[in-house]
C-alpha cells in the first residue's frame, strides 16, 4: 500500500515548475486523477490542517469555504455525483448547513463522504449529510453537540437542571451554585437550548433526506432518532473530542462502507495515496486549508508569517575621555 514514505519519494523525483505547480501539487494531482479515472465520480477534498497547526484562526468549517467549494464545482459535471474527502475538526453550524446545501443543490443526494481519517463535530454533519459514508478501520468521527464560546451547550442545559434539583431538594445549596450560576450572562441559556435543538434538527433531517430517504416509516424515524441521540448525547460521549470508530458509527446505524473492502483493494490504495499527499502538503508547506478537485483547480489557504520587529541590543555609551 502507498505510504508516506512513497508519497515522499514520488515528491522528490518530481520538480517545482517556475512559477507554476509545485512538486508537491503535482503529485497530489497525479493521484487524485488516478482516483477520478477509478471511482468515475466528481472528486472535492476539504482538508484542514488542525492537526499540524492547531492554533490557526480559519482552520474551521467556516463561510469563507464556500469560495472555494464554488470554485471547485465551477465546470464539473454534475451528473456523475460527488466523492467528498473530509478532514476537518468541524466549525460554525451556520455555515456546515449552508455548504450542505449548496452541494445538494449542485449534486441533489448523489454525495459520498469519505473520512479517510478524521471528521469531527460539524465535519460529521456533513458526512451524515451524504448517502454513505467511507472510513479506514484508522478512521473516526465525532460527537455533534453544539459548542458555544468553547462551552458545550448540553453540558450547561444539564448543569442548570442539576442545579434546579439540588435546589428544590435543599435551599442551603443555593450558596454552592449561586456562584455559578451568576457566571451565565443574560441569553446565554436560552443559545445554549436554540443550538441544542438547531443541532438535532440538523443532523436528523439531513440523514432523513439523503441516508435513509427510502426507508418507509416508522422504521426512517426510529433509524434517525437512534442516531442523532447517540451523536447528540454529551452524557454518553462524555466530551466533545470523543472520537467515535467506524465500529461504533455501524452500531448506532450510519450507513458505513469499509475502506478496506477486498473486492476493491485499489480505492484504498489511492484513497491514503490521496490522504498522505494532503497531509504531507499541510505538514510541510505554510498552507493550513486546502479545498482542491480532481482536475486540480483548488483553493489554498496560506499561514501568514508575522515579522516581529527586534531593536538592536543594547550597546553602552563609549567612555568619555578624560580631561588633558
Amino acid at each position: 500500500m502507498p505510504n508516506w514514505g512513497h508519497v515522499l519519494k514520488e515528491i522528490q523525483k518530481e520538480k517545482n515548475d517556475p512559477g507554476g505547480e509545485s512538486a508537491i501539487d503535482k503529485v497530489r494531482k497525479k493521484y487524485l486523477m488516478q482516483l477520478q479515472a477509478h471511482v468515475g465520480r466528481n472528486i472535492i477534498c476539504y482538508y484542514s490542517g488542525f492537526l499540524s497547526k492547531p492554533k490557526i484562526e480559519g482552520i474551521e468549517i467556516n463561510d469563507e469555504d464556500k469560495n472555494g467549494f464554488m470554485l471547485c464545482v465551477h465546470n464539473l459535471d454534475k451528473s456523475k455525483g460527488l466523492d467528498l474527502f473530509l478532514h476537518t475538526p468541524g466549525g460554525s453550524g451556520a455555515a456546515t448547513a449552508s455548504l450542505v446545501d449548496y452541494l445538494k443543490q449542485m449534486f441533489g443526494d448523489n454525495i459520498r463522504a469519505f473520512v479517510p481519517q478524521i471528521a469531527m463535530s460539524a465535519g460529521t454533519i456533513i458526512a451524515c449529510a451524504c448517502k454513505e459514508i467511507f472510513m479506514g478501520k484508522h478512521s473516526n468521527l465525532g460527537p455533534v453537540d453544539p459548542q458555544i464560546n468553547g462551552i458545550p451547550a448540553y453540558a450547561v442545559l444539564a448543569e442548570l437542571e442539576t442545579a434546579f434539583n439540588e435546589m428544590v431538594a435543599d435551599p442551603r445549596r443555593q450558596f454552592v451554585w449561586n456562584p455559578i450560576l451568576s457566571r451565565y450572562t443574560p441569553s446565554f441559556v436560552q443559545q445554549c437550548q436554540w443550538a441544542v435543538e438547531n443541532g438535532k434538527k440538523f443532523v436528523g433531517d439531513f440523514l432523513a433526506q439523503n441516508m435513509f430517504s427510502t426507508l418507509a416509516e416508522p422504521e426512517k424515524s426510529e433509524c434517525v432518532e437512534k442516531i442523532v441521540a447517540r451523536l447528540t448525547d454529551l452524557s454518553t460521549n462524555k466530551g466533545h473530542d470523543k472520537h467515535l470508530h467506524p465500529q461504533e458509527c455501524k452500531d448506532i446505524g450510519l450507513v458505513i462502507k469499509d475502506l478496506e473492502d477486498p473486492a476493491d483493494k485499489t480505492l484504498q490504495d489511492l484513497v491514503l495515496t490521496v490522504h498522505h499527499c494532503y497531509m504531507f502538503a499541510l505538514s510541510n508547506t505554510a498552507s493550513f486549508k486546502i479545498i482542491e478537485n480532481h482536475v486540480g483547480r483548488r483553493y489554498v489557504k496560506i499561514q501568514q508569517e508575522l515579522q516581529m520587529l527586534v531593536p538592536p541590543p543594547f550597546m553602552p555609551a563609549p567612555p568619555v575621555a578624560a580631561g588633558p
